[in-house]
């Protein structure tokens, strides 16, 4: 039998299917969802760039006569909307960076040591995250007006006053430090337990200490994970609202969610200003999110599955 009357061997179908794309249901039920939810964003992008007599005039719906950015001008230098800008990122910068440096430690601490109360140091931080902050809005108010600080260190011990941290931004710095402790130190655990143990104890057997095997060989380890948790941290600080209104009463103080209230008058609000103050307070929580965005997802998924 020669080779050319042998049947001519049969293609065996693949098992593995050519990845298809996703149903075009599905497909454009998420068109229709996004689209929904950009509407809001759209009608206040076009109400910042109209007038007040063109908005009151023709609606907010409709299509304006003139486009100007005269809004965001008066927005950022007559309404005060720098000084706002200004004053939440000398609360936010001071309040993510302690919250990072002790929730670091703090998961280290955790990971590498085998004490009787690491698991119980755990759980707390864990069942800190269940707290309703609402309920502490009366005692963490009475606890500013007690707690006190030294603001400057002088020579001569007249000089030194010893204030209340009550309207000053030592309040608002320690509070958001000491309340995303307990998240921060969850994401970080979770992530620092997918970490080789041997690279710690090969340290150590070198003769490294342990604060060097932290800052060397966890910290840098650890950086997709930080750089995620700084993300959302900035986030949930520079946007905070309710703690602004109970431990800040001057204005000169006041971070840009409590700022922008004040651009509202008592019986009539200039809608165009205030939205586009508005739009001016997203700018930084973005421009940090897409910055660090090709570390948020790897950062908080790696270690979900971790003990």
């Amino acid at each position: 039998m020669t080779t050319s009357s042998l049947p001519a061997p049969r293609n065996k179908p693949s098992r593995l299917k050519a990845r298809q794309g996703p149903h075009p249901i599905i497909l454009g039920l998420v068109w229709i969802f996004a689209i929904l939810w950009l509407i809001p964003i759209g009608g206040a992008v076009i109400t910042s760039l109209r007038s007040f007599d063109d908005l009151n005039a023709n609606g907010f719906w409709s299509i304006p006569k003139a486009v100007s950015f005269n809004n965001y001008y008066r927005a950022w230098v007559q309404a005060g909307v720098s000084q706002y800008i200004w004053n939440s990122f000398i609360i936010t910068i001071p309040a993510l960076l302690l919250t990072l440096g002790f929730s670091s430690m703090c998961a280290y601490a955790i990971i590498r040591f085998k004490f009787v109360l690491a698991k119980p140091l755990y759980m707390m931080f864990v069942a800190g995250l269940m707290l309703p902050f609402q309920i502490l809005l009366l005692p963490v108010f009475t606890l500013s007006n007690k707690l006190a600080f030294i603001p400057t260190l002088t020579f001569d011990p007249v000089q030194i006053k010893l204030l209340t941290t009550y309207n000053t931004f030592w309040a608002l710095i320690f509070l958001h430090s000491a309340f995303q402790m307990g998240f921060s130190t969850f994401v970080l655990r979770n992530f620092m337990k997918t970490l080789p143990m041997s690279l710690f104890e090969s340290a150590q057997i070198d003769g490294a200490t342990e604060w060097t095997i932290f800052r060397r060989i966890a910290m840098p380890l650890t950086l997709p994970g930080l750089a995620s948790l700084a993300t959302l941290e900035f986030t949930f600080i520079f946007n905070d609202y309710i703690w602004a209104i109970v431990l800040l009463n001057s204005d000169k103080l006041k971070p840009i969610t409590t700022g922008l209230t004040n651009l509202r008058g008592q019986y009539v609000s200039d809608w165009p200003l205030l939205v586009a103050g508005s739009l001016i307070a997203t700018v930084p929580t973005l421009v940090v999110f897409f910055g660090l965005q090709r570390y948020f997802i790897d950062g908080l998924t790696v270690g979900a599955t971790k003990g």
